[in-house]
């Protein structure tokens, strides 16, 4: 019954709504004019703290930029998208001004920069007595130092920075490391109207290339000369004042020119062909060797052949990421895997993790035999010791291991646990500079500082913790309480006792806080509410249970007009994901006392139009076995759907019929399936999606298994195989330039054309110079357009359920 009343309702919409459609399909569209002026605000700062603790510097930032922006050229190549104009990545100006502030008398004072700055690449010496950071002009990247103690900014390089792979940074002497554009690089070359011939790519058989479906990639010679004509750098040390230059080493495709921490070496890595046209620069030949300062070569560490065979999930074989030990004068340090690269492989050891001091033509030493698969290596502030991670990516244990470097003591284990586990998650080591320019994690007395943001079935509740290397004691200093949410951002005394914040409040749009022993807390900016008009939106963490049992969460937001008994259109936005238990997937991982911030092209924006709104609402697949969870997929995420419906109705804020659901990327995925196998909602919005699995077929998301191991997965997990089944009104909406793995823009082309086919209603929105993620202004203003007037016609305005 439910059904035909709504095949008959879209058929009137339809009528209507293609009215509507044909007026309004020349340019972009706006939503009402409270949506779009709180859409164009900019929005507050972002905030630096100084690695002395001592000073703010905030990021002024731009309000969303115009399309214009994002339709510079652009050059797709190896997996990147680059501006051949810059010499830079491909991107949109954000960051915009810069001020320093005082911590201890909160005095604040700007900085004079060029007219129209278009700034990034922030980094502080460590001392903090100065800041090096870029600024992009049309046709160029500039670098500038800030000094701190005067505020004022000199540009000590014009142009020819090459910041592709790495952005400059610090060296301990105080003079700086610089990927630069090779002086004597020829002109761009030239694309040819007339091609050489066809581009011929070969599989010779006999090995397995099981590649996600990439996107970018290069395809034909011209785009081998573009991007080593872009990505080709000359590493320089530049003087602080920018008076001196000098060139190491020739110049190559470096992707990593890093300094031992002596300052003696430099850890060089750079790409050589052959390149391919089916992965990304990252798995290109790569050679790691080590030079010194003066450009000389000391030993080659590592030559990486092309790495276009791996299975999936899978690693190289042999040295791979090699790193200095931030501790020691000149200590490399690899990873090298025992199972062939293979995470099938059955095996008691997966890496070794392995060093070898200067000058690195010995035998390396294994510090460590890993389980599991190495997941990342910190130093600890004034020890030889490391902290190594290694992840069960069938169990998803993430397991922690302090490694002795000299050898004297065994690797101990100092945690394990479920990396999903958000109850049981003990927090991350806070990080520190050490006086040679390296990052590890802060250390008094044995015992390292935590913070973490302390999930509670109540919701966060953010703590900064003691813990004891050699007992494993924990001691708690702080926790968040109260009716805010307040999380540690760095600690200014080492141990602990004094620290900044980052809070927030239902009333308190995020603002910084200084924490000190013996004084109450203090407030260090005043950022103000960038929406006042919407105060009065009532946020609640719900819970509720699906059929199963299993629990699930969700944010329940309520316009300030919602009256007790009203009954309003719901939309449910959601996101699933896979967990090897119910009692993880049940947790909850918000925190009651946020503040509600609506911007870009949130759903939060349809509660200024009279909607409740269902945010993040839990649709887990639950399954022990990581190989086959997405079995039931379908059927799980149904079930969730339906929970979550029948918890509007018991709550009396949602009449069970006016209820439209959505969701973006894998959210737009699970939304054509859920419109295509319930009758639960009126139509829905799928944003950036993939539908036809079929053209993903070495695994999505977190499916393990290829096409050929499982086709009749993939076919049932495909939306558009049963696009025959969505009767419920549509809309679609995808950048055309969208780069994610696996949402090709023609995901949404085909679906919408499934759909259309079959008799179905729905819309396709195709941006323009649009990502997987919308950036340009008239883009989100677009966006929002559509989803407000979609959800208008086909569920709001849908006729009253039965009885009313």
């Amino acid at each position: 019954m439910r059904r035909s009343m709504r095949l008959a309702a879209a058929f009137a919409a339809c009528v209507s709504f293609s009215a509507m459609a044909a007026a309004q399909e020349d340019g972009y569209r706006t939503p009402p004019a409270a949506v779009a002026d709180i859409v164009t605000r900019a929005p507050s700062p972002s905030v630096s703290v100084s690695p002395g603790g001592d000073l703010l510097l905030l990021i002024e930032r731009e309000a969303l930029p115009p399309v214009a922006d994002l339709a510079k050229p652009m050059e797709k190549l190896a997996g990147l998208r680059l501006d051949a104009a810059t010499n830079d990545r491909h991107r949109t100006r954000a960051a915009v001004g810069l001020s320093l502030q005082t911590i201890a008398s909160g005095e604040t004072r700007k900085v004079t920069l060029p007219a129209g700055a278009d700034l990034s690449r922030f980094a502080w010496t460590t001392d903090g007595s100065k800041v090096v950071f870029a600024n992009t002009r049309t046709d160029g990247v500039d670098l500038y130092v800030l000094d701190t103690a005067k505020a004022t900014a000199r540009k000590v390089m014009s142009g020819g920075v090459n910041p592709i792979f790495q952005s400059p940074e610090w060296l301990a002497d105080g003079s700086l490391l610089v990927l630069t554009i090779p002086e004597a690089r020829g002109p761009m070359p030239v694309e040819s109207l007339t091609p050489r011939g066809p581009a011929i790519q070969v599989a010779t058989g006999g090995k397995q290339a099981q590649n996600r479906t990439y996107q970018d990639l290069l395809e034909n010679p011209h785009d081998e000369a573009m991007f080593e004509w872009l990505a080709t750098s000359q590493p320089v040390i530049l003087s602080a004042d920018g008076k001196s230059k000098r060139a190491i080493g020739p110049a190559r495709i470096y992707t990593s020119v890093t300094p031992s921490p002596d300052g003696k070496y430099l850890l060089m890595e750079w790409l050589e062909k052959p390149f391919s046209y089916q992965v990304p620069w990252s798995r290109f030949p790569l050679t790691s060797a080590v030079y010194t300062r003066d450009g000389k070569l000391v030993e080659t560490i590592a030559a990486q052949p092309l790495a276009d065979s791996l299975p999936v999930d899978g690693v190289p074989t042999g040295r791979r990421e090699i790193q200095w030990h931030p501790n020691a004068d000149a200590l490399l340090m690899w990873v090298e895997a025992q199972d062939g690269g293979n995470p099938r492989t059955k095996t008691a050891v997966r890496d070794h993790l392995l060093a070898l001091a200067a000058p690195f033509s010995g035998e390396a030493r294994v510090l460590a035999r890993m389980e599991d698969r190495t997941s990342g290596v910190i130093g600890i502030e004034g020890s030889d010791d490391l902290i190594a991670y290694d992840y069960d990516r069938d169990t998803r244990e993430i397991r922690q291991t302090l490694v002795d470097v000299t050898g004297t003591n065994a690797p101990r284990q100092i945690g394990i646990r479920n990396a999903q586990d958000a109850y049981n998650n003990p927090g991350s080591p806070l990080m520190t500079w050490t006086d040679r320019g390296t990052r590890v994690a802060r250390m008094k007395d044995g015992k390292l500082l935590l913070s973490g943001l302390g999930a509670t079935p109540q919701g966060f509740r953010p703590f900064l913790r003691r813990f004891d290397l050699a007992t494993l004691a924990t001691e708690e200093l702080w926790r968040n309480a109260g009716e805010q949410f307040e999380s540690v951002v760095d600690v200014l005394a080492e141990d602990g006792s004094a620290f900044v914040t980052s809070y927030e409040s239902p009333s308190n749009p995020g603002n910084f806080r200084l924490h000190q022993a013996g004084s109450n807390a203090r407030f260090l900016t005043n950022f103000p509410d960038p929406h006042p008009e919407l105060t009065g939106i009532k946020r609640e963490l719900v819970t509720y249970k699906r059929a199963d049992g299993v629990d699930l969460t969700a944010t329940l937001y309520l316009p300030a007009s919602y009256k007790p008994g009203d009954k309003l259109p719901v939309v449910v936005w959601a996101y699933p994901m896979e967990y090897s238990d119910a009692a993880t997937a049940g947790q909850n991982r918000d925190s009651p006392w946020r503040f509600t911030r609506v911007g870009g092209y949130s759903p939060l924006f349809f509660l200024t139009q009279g909607y409740a709104v269902l945010d993040n609402a839990a649709m887990p697949v639950v399954g022990a076995d990581p190989e086959t969870v997405n079995d039931s997929f379908i059927e799980q995420v149904v079930s969730s759907a339906k929970a979550a419906i029948d918890f509007t109705v018991a709550r009396g804020f949602g009449d069970g019929e006016r209820v439209g659901v959505g969701g973006h990327s894998y959210g737009a995925f699970m939304t054509g399936h859920l419109l295509a196998h319930s009758d639960l909602f009126r139509a829905g919005i799928a944003r950036s999606g993939a539908y036809n699995r079929t053209l993903t077929p070495f695994g999505f998301q977190s499916e393990r298994r290829v096409f050929w191991d499982t086709p009749e997965t993939y076919y049932r997990l495909s939306p558009f195989m049963v696009a025959d089944k969505i009767k419920e009104p549509v809309l679609f909406i995808h950048g055309q330039n969208d780069s994610n793995q696996g949402t090709f823009p023609e995901q949404s082309e085909r679906m919408f054309a499934a759909v259309k086919g079959t008799g179905g209603t729905a819309r396709l929105v195709m941006l323009p110079h649009e990502d997987h993620g919308y950036r340009g202004r008239e883009s989100v203003l677009h966006t929002l357009a559509e989803m407000i007037d979609w959800f208008d016609l086909h569920v709001k305005n849908a006729p009253a359920p039965k009885g009313e």
